[in-house]
């Protein structure tokens, strides 16, 4: 199934490959291919090189339990496909800054630059990454014993794509939906909040 994004404008073939499935294959990610995405985060761009991310991975057959318990932080709707996942993951920020302790308005930013890292590498070996809002960070917090300090950012599942005849029909009809994205100018703004006509 080819889900190249239909960009307007020339991009390069590992962001147009990039996309969020719902539908896995039954194949586990093997332990170098995860180091291999973990390497990609780790060489994110991050104020002050602070490097404020943490990763919490699960993956089905290696840590079972550890995935039962973050598949069970995810919403209703997210359970209803990530079970099938052969992994899944909470991004985690660290709050402060580890040089001085200052509080780190960015780290949500970075630690985003890092998944945005995982998600190109992913898509380079083939797997995809798709991550989600929808998931109890009070209860994620609690299971996995993330101290004060660390906020728990979002969840994800990855691994190779599978077939979408695996998903809930409404789910199944999204997952081969054609893609779109806002047009370029209605979020770039040029010299000025609201200088869009050029674009």
């Amino acid at each position: 199934m080819d889900r190249t994004a239909p960009a307007a404008n020339p991009i390069p073939d590992l962001i147009a490959a990039r996309w969020s499935p719902r539908a896995f294959a039954d194949r586990p990610v093997d332990t170098a291919t995860l180091q291999s995405l973990l390497e990609a985060a780790r060489w994110a761009a991050s104020c002050f090189n602070d490097q404020p991310w943490h990763f919490i991975i699960a993956r089905r057959d290696a840590e079972p339990e550890a995935f039962a318990a973050l598949l069970s932080c995810l919403s209703p709707n997210n359970q209803a496909w990530c079970g099938r996942a052969p992994a899944l993951a909470l991004s985690v920020a660290r709050t402060s800054f580890a040089h001085n302790d200052a509080p780190n308005r960015h780290a949500w930013h970075d630690v985003g630059q890092a998944a945005a890292n995982m998600t190109l590498a992913a898509a380079a070996l083939g797997l995809q990454l798709h991550q989600m809002a929808g998931f109890d960070a009070s209860k994620a917090r609690s299971l996995f014993g993330i101290p004060d300090g660390f906020d728990p950012i979002a969840a994800m599942a990855f691994g190779y794509p599978g077939d979408p005849v695996t998903l809930p029909e409404a789910l199944a009809t999204r997952e081969v939906a054609p893609r779109s994205r806002h047009p370029i100018g209605s979020f770039t703004h040029l010299g000025a909040w609201g200088a869009t006509e050029r674009l």
